[in-house]
């Protein structure tokens, strides 16, 4: 057997569609050469003797996938969420991430978030950086080290920035991105490049151009921001008027979706019908970010319709607009949030359940990455251990309230172990 072949036994859990949760307690989880063998009730006799991890008493759930998030905010995150959007920006985000134009302050910050992440329950992420090339180097490097696979994300912006955070041409941050990209080739074995405008009022149709090509070249993924609060979507009228919907602004470049070009946008709570249909047509993932949407005021996602759509999602912590890097806490968040909708806004669409929000974290987000976030057999194999030995009840519970507990109550104690497609973190 492979060295990378071995068994896990505790009580397993994972989705295996939006609205039903597998549970088999006392169960055999099988890696086999870093891929799921399956689950099963007794060790099969192909695997008899094989290395196993006896954590009976324990929850296995599949790693969780954090589809957006911004590194070099990490350090303030929890400041600022008296503001909305554009002020929030202007106030605390860009200036610290101009900070990073100094290595040594690079690799000290992004070494804290870097340890932070490792220790989560989160295996897989999408990650922007900042413009600064020798800074995102660094956090993927710090990146790799962990052993999590993720995308990390040179940021783009030629406009609307700062005097310290503002690319000075379109050509200038086209020339910085190819050479970054081109360093990165074949240095990394977990972590890869994704092309990063911040969003459009950052990039100018120059810019965007620039990044269409270098997309068609290089064939890499995209990441940005649509929708998220209703004066950047003024603005981006302003600025793009000859586009319908802010999602064509993208679309015109060939930076929203297809074949060729997977992508993630972030947010999107305020999408026209127009825009929705293209999301469904070009097959983008929605990051849906409920505590960045309720702290910096911009609106709750119509996460049920999306759903109903089958537009791929997954969940987003959005640090620093949200203040927790904890996945299970964007669960916990997108199941209030979408009540609040069901009763504030709109009582045609239900709240979510748990099984729906579990599914974004794991399956849904994680299909961004491949077969990624189930234990079926073919899927990569990432686990988190769950022990809920600090949360004692005089009852018994089923699996499932104990999964339920521990997305809402459990903190970074809970987690006793974690795996990265077959190798172990701790």
């Amino acid at each position: 057997m492979n060295k990378k072949t071995f068994a896990l036994k505790g009580t397993v859990c994972y989705s295996e569609t939006p609205n039903r949760l597998f549970v088999m307690e006392d169960a055999y989880l099988v890696c086999d050469n870093g891929l799921s063998a399956g689950v099963f009730p007794v060790l099969p006799e192909k695997y008899q003797g094989i290395p196993c991890r006896d954590v009976s008493g324990c929850l296995i759930i599949p790693g969780l996938t954090d589809l957006h998030l911004h590194a070099p905010q990490y350090r303030f995150r929890g400041t600022g969420m008296d503001l909305e959007l554009l002020d929030w920006l202007n106030t605390y985000a860009f200036p610290e991430e101009a900070r990073y134009s100094d290595p040594e302050y690079a690799f000290r910050a992004y070494s804290i978030f870097t340890e932070d992440l490792k220790r989560s329950a989160t295996t897989r992420a999408s990650i922007f950086a900042t413009l600064h090339g020798q800074a995102t180097e660094l956090l993927m490097d710090l990146l790799e080290a962990t052993g999590l696979k993720t995308f990390a994300g040179k940021v783009n912006m030629d406009r609307n920035g700062s005097p310290d955070l503002q690319e000075e041409s379109a050509a200038a941050s086209a020339r910085d991105t190819a050479r970054w990209i081109e360093n990165c080739a074949g240095k990394y074995r977990n972590v890869k490049p994704i092309l990063t405008p911040r969003f459009i009022p950052s990039c100018s149709d120059a810019l965007m151009d620039e990044l269409s090509a270098l997309q068609k070249a290089y064939r890499l993924p995209v990441q940005s921001h649509l929708s998220e609060n209703l004066g950047e979507i003024a603005w981006v009228k302003e600025l793009c008027p000859d586009a319908r919907f802010y999602g064509e602004a993208y679309d015109r470049f060939g930076l929203f979706g297809g074949k060729d070009c997977p992508t993630i946008m972030a947010h999107c709570v305020h999408c026209t019908d127009e825009e929705i249909a293209l999301l469904k047509e070009r097959g983008v993932f929605i990051a849906h970010c409920p505590q960045s949407n309720t702290n910096l005021a911009s609106g709750i996602a119509p996460v049920r319709r999306y759903l109903a759509e089958g537009i791929p999602m997954g969940l987003g912590s959005d640090i620093a607009g949200g203040s927790s890097l904890s996945v299970f806490r964007a669960m916990t968040d997108a199941v209030q949030a979408s009540k609040l909708r069901w009763r504030l806004l709109d009582d045609t669409l239900a709240p979510l359940t748990l099984e729906e929000a579990f599914y974004m974290a794991t399956l849904g987000g994680g299909s961004f990455f491949g077969k990624v976030g189930s234990f079926e057999e073919g899927y990569e194999f990432d686990a988190v251990i769950l022990d809920d030995f600090n949360l004692p009840c005089p009852l018994p519970l089923t699996s499932k309230e104990r999964l339920e507990r521990l997305v809402y109550l459990s903190d970074d104690r809970n987690i006793t172990g974690k795996y990265v497609f077959g190798n172990m973190l701790f």
